[in-house]
């Protein structure tokens, strides 16, 4: 069964947080291909003060040269906030039923995980590899509430290769190298007239100052 990684976020900018636990991940739970989805209304933060075609552009250098790697712009092209179940429904459509769909999340993003929209539908459309986060941040989460502990008891497996058994339905915990890089810090960084070489590619940060993005 062919395996697709999804890695969604607003890419503001994208950084080697990203790119390098995307490439772990590809590893670990044996996928084929990763789909980077850079957010256009993301429901669950501001919307970014840089475009939408600035920051899929941005990946798009960032990725260019990995074939594993590939960009979707489907919630570019649509109106109104992007919600993942709406982005997974598109997917599976596009894709149909015998694909395993990977939905690659934070592990202090799942504590509010059942904040988000028909969340409960999103396990019956992928799986979902959580992440766990450099110390510092991971620190800083929420405890889980009592549903996420029980939706986790149903779904959970420790065997990542389990989910290139069945096209959804399980979640597993993935560790990753702890690359303490945030897109906010960049974003200060440069603001400030910093350099911000090392925290992303090359011609990444090229393009921002090209566009003078920051």
């Amino acid at each position: 069964m062919q395996t697709i990684g999804l890695l969604g976020g607003t890419f503001n900018p994208i950084h080697f947080g990203h790119l390098r636990m995307a490439q772990e991940l590809a590893t670990a739970v044996h996928l084929d291909t990763i789909r980077f989805i850079p957010s256009a209304n993301p429901p669950h933060k501001t919307t970014p003060n840089v475009s939408a075609d600035h920051r899929a552009e941005m990946v798009r250098l960032a990725i260019e040269n990995n074939p594993t790697l590939r960009l979707d712009i489907r919630e570019l092209k649509r109106t109104g906030d992007s919600y993942t179940v709406d982005t997974l429904t598109s997917l599976r459509e596009e894709l149909g039923k015998d694909v395993s769909l990977i939905l690659i999340m934070g592990s202090d993003a799942f504590t509010k995980f059942n904040t988000w929209h028909r969340w409960e539908e999103i396990i019956q459309l992928c799986h979902i590899a959580l992440v766990e986060r450099p110390q510092n941040i991971a620190s800083k989460s929420e405890p889980l509430a009592k549903v996420l502990n029980t939706f986790l008891q149903n779904h959970y497996t420790e065997n990542g290769d389990d989910l290139a058994t069945a096209a959804a339905g399980l979640v597993t915990m993935q560790r990753i190298t702890a690359l303490d890089i945030s897109s906010t810090n960049i974003r200060n960084i440069l603001h400030n007239k910093g350099s911000a070489r090392y925290l992303l590619p090359d011609r990444v940060i090229d393009y921002i100052a090209q566009n003078k993005l920051y």
